[in-house]
């Protein structure tokens, strides 16, 4: 097996095998197991022609994780950021991911101006699952956006690959859109595994997804490490990962697809970073979290300025 490997996943192996990372390790083997191996070279073969903001619509979102306090404090912190969308607004679309107990007095507040969508969902739908939100429950109230995937569900709640898959799958066969968001730890990007470890939740996230329901999927890079910490990946850097994940896409479906799907950044986004995060070409928005419980903040994020 090893033998028949490419000289790059050789080295990557080589390299792996003197960690003490068990689990990425694993992740590693995986990877190549499943056709991945050309993600765990720091580039994929000739790099794809980036593709411009401009064939895509931004998006801008915030993920009030588990905020703020009060149904008070949501609607007014949701009037806020809606007052701030205007006429000299970018033409992008704006959401909000908020708790379920606040969506529909978040959808009054905002009015047209911005979406509501929810924070997750559960692939079931319906039966003994306590606690548990379905996508025909979230449909029968107006919500068409759920977030799946994010680091927190994966690492805090132990949400699988599979389980992340079934969220996807459920919300596009109700007719909802989903943002799926990946992204690597601190250890696996100093080890140039981001590009693997992107692959491999992609694949797994989005299987299934056919390619004409692409359109009602975007995804959300996160890199664990720049989440809630104030690091943020350079523009350079995120650009790197985002033009990866594309061609991941295309090579999952096709050129065209990869071209439409809209790869936001997120990861301590913030209004002194969001202008150049936005100038690079297959960056097509933000997924930002403290930053939008701030209206302020949000509200320059939202209004950032094209280069």
């Amino acid at each position: 097996f090893f033998r028949s490997l490419p000289h790059g996943a050789k080295t990557q192996i080589i390299r792996l095998s003197n960690c003490t990372n068990e689990s990425t390790m694993k992740l590693a083997i995986a990877t190549l197991l499943a056709g991945s191996a050309a993600a765990f070279a720091p580039t994929f073969g000739g790099p794809r022609a980036s593709t411009q903001l401009s064939a895509r619509k931004p998006f801008i979102s915030g993920n009030w994780k588990l905020n703020p306090q009060t149904r008070e404090e949501a609607v007014q912190l949701g009037k806020e950021i809606a007052d701030a969308i205007t006429d000299d607004s970018p033409d992008a679309d704006v959401a909000l991911f908020v708790p379920y107990v606040f969506i529909e007095s978040a959808m009054g507040a905002v009015g047209d101006k911005l979406m509501v969508g929810a924070e997750g969902v559960c692939p079931e739908m319906n039966g003994a699952f306590t606690g548990a939100v379905s996508t025909s429950m979230l449909d029968s109230i107006g919500v068409k956006w759920a977030l799946a995937g994010h680091s927190e569900r994966r690492v805090l709640f132990s949400e699988t690959d599979e389980y992340i898959n079934g969220q996807c799958l459920k919300l596009i066969d109700q007719g909802m859109s989903v943002m799926l968001c990946i992204g690597e730890s601190l250890a696996e990007y100093e080890q140039d595994l981001a590009g693997a470890v992107c692959a491999v939740q992609l694949k797994k996230g989005l299987a299934g997804i056919k390619k004409e329901d692409m359109d009602r999927v975007a995804i959300a890079y996160e890199p664990v490490w720049a989440i809630g910490t104030g690091k943020v990946a350079t523009p350079e850097v995120a650009q790197d990962v985002h033009a990866k994940c594309r061609s991941i896409l295309a090579d999952m479906f096709d050129q065209e697809t990869a071209d439409k799907t809209r790869i936001l950044y997120g990861g301590s986004v913030t209004p002194e970073s969001v202008d150049d995060l936005m100038a690079q070409p297959d960056i097509d928005g933000a997924l930002v979290g403290g930053a939008s419980l701030d209206s302020a903040k949000f509200s320059r994020i939202i209004n950032f300025e094209s280069a």
